[in-house]
């Protein structure tokens, strides 16, 4: 797929080089924003950060030049979930942030996605109440700007990933009981339920037993998603959210069977399982 945009890319590089007439150049600048952000994307998922953060940097600039509003606001929530995943939190923040001044709170499927990405980080940074704030405004931009677009899209944001969405914040403040029903109403959406965004709603599942105190099921549940996942899906993200249902275990637990044996698992390497 790399190779695949990596080319795209090339070909509009090339058409860009040539004088073109305004409408032509801000398309132009509109598919290197979009291409763009689906290379950074991808090196995020493959753990090539350094490479990620510069794609997205080229995504907003390239977004920016087009003067598209809505892609401005979209390159800058999807270039969020860098920070979100890997650090730091508080760019996560400032980026979707951003994403909803640049939309001045219009209702649009943009706009949800960037106040639901916004309440995600605030809650994994620890501010419980600006996250449900964020969590309401999510919720109501998302009702009143209609069907999120086609599943499948990358650029479309369904009820499935703002349920993701959702669930990640809600997991990071420690409601646990909405955070479960909203996982089990979101994994109820994917028909297969396989793939790497299942596996991070079990992974927050797992979490929740964590934060519940329940060791054993926290660590089976983890260790179950990761096992589940194919080769070519077993993410750097997903172990680092795996990793996370160990920190979220009280001290003590933490040495006892359960624990070790998902360390084993995600000391395997990909392909192993």
């Amino acid at each position: 797929m790399l190779e695949t945009l990596l080319g795209l890319l090339a070909d509009v590089e090339d058409l860009a080089g040539d004088r073109q007439p305004a409408a032509a150049q801000v398309r132009l600048s509109e598919l290197t924003a979009i291409l763009s952000t689906l290379v950074a994307d991808a090196l995020m998922k493959l753990g090539d950060l350094d490479r990620s953060q510069a794609w997205y940097s080229t995504a907003r600039a390239a977004a920016d030049d087009s003067g598209n509003v809505e892609l401005r606001a979209r390159v800058r929530a999807q270039a969020a979930m860098l920070p979100f995943y890997y650090g730091p939190l508080e760019v996560a923040v400032t980026l979707t942030r951003e994403a909803r001044m640049i939309t001045r709170g219009r209702p649009s499927v943009t706009t949800a996605f960037a106040a639901a990405a916004e309440a995600r980080a605030l809650a994994k940074l620890g501010d419980g109440y600006k996250a449900q704030r964020a969590l309401r405004l999510a919720a109501d931009l998302f009702e009143q700007s209609g069907p999120g677009g086609d599943a499948d899209d990358a650029f479309s944001f369904p009820e499935r990933r703002f349920l993701l969405y959702r669930s990640g914040a809600l997991t990071a403040i420690g409601d646990t009981t909405e955070a479960r029903r909203v996982q089990a109403q979101a994994l109820g959406l994917y028909p297969t339920q396989t793939g790497i965004d299942p596996a991070l709603l079990q992974l927050e599942t797992a979490i929740c037993c964590a934060l519940d105190r329940l060791p054993s099921d926290a660590c089976d549940l983890a260790g179950s998603a990761i096992l589940a996942i194919r080769p070519a899906h077993q993410t750097p993200i997903l172990r680092a959210r795996a990793r996370e249902v160990i920190r979220a275990l009280p001290t003590p637990t933490r040495s006892s069977r359960p624990v070790r044996e998902l360390r084993e698992i995600l000391a395997l390497p990909p392909g192993a399982m």
